[in-house]
């Protein structure tokens, strides 16, 4: 079997817990993901998903526990990373100049995510689905190995759905990492699964 790029790559969680105001929204969460591996987090609105992944993304401080990793991490939300602004292929080649080497995978992204027609639109004028299509493009070209994605199914079209599942099996087989936080199911096998009502803290301890 051929050898993992980044041999030790995983992304780990140690009794974390997170507040939003003064609301505890988990605690005693821990999980370790290593090379290959994808995990899906469930959850109700507002129950702490985006929180666990900004944390995961080094983005917001956990309230307890730590977070540990080793790789590049990239995370894809409800913001694209892209400059607004900017027609979207000027914004994507943006990343590409840094990131990749060949024109050819620049251009590969963007058709494999339907993106060829938009590249004149600024990226401001994007519907939902297209911004995370565009996010998802920003996300490739840069070649993170561990991918942090919240709700990544939403506003997209059943093929476009069909896509992203196929994207994250794609970049578990080359031995990356992949957490999905998301109300739909994705077509992941062996794809490891956790809600995070699991970890809502006790009357107790949201008193304390």
């Amino acid at each position: 079997m051929q050898a993992p790029p980044n041999p030790g790559l995983f992304l780990a969680a140690d009794n974390l817990a997170c507040r939003r105001g003064d609301r505890l929204l988990f605690r005693k969460l821990s999980f370790r993901l290593e090379a290959g591996a994808a995990c899906h987090v469930t959850g109700a609105n507002g129950a702490g998903k985006t929180t666990l992944l900004r944390a995961l993304a080094g983005l917001r401080t956990p309230y307890a526990g730590t977070v540990e990793r080793k790789g590049a991490l990239d995370l894809v939300d409800e913001r694209t990373g892209l400059d607004p602004d900017l027609p979207l292929g000027k914004a994507l080649a943006f990343w590409a100049k840094i990131d990749l080497d060949s024109p050819m995978m620049f251009e590969a992204y963007c058709e494999r995510l339907g993106l060829n027609n938009l590249l004149e639109v600024p990226v401001r004028y994007l519907s939902t689905g297209q911004k995370k299509r565009a996010a998802l493009a920003r996300m490739m070209i840069w070649g993170a190995d561990i991918w942090l994605l919240d709700e990544p199914l939403s506003g997209l079209d059943t093929a476009s759905q069909a896509l992203v599942s196929e994207l994250v099996r794609e970049h578990c087989s080359y031995y990356g990492i992949a957490l999905i936080a998301s109300h739909q199911p994705l077509d992941v096998p062996g794809m490891t699964s956790f809600a995070i009502e699991d970890y809502a803290p006790t009357e107790t301890e949201e008193e304390a």
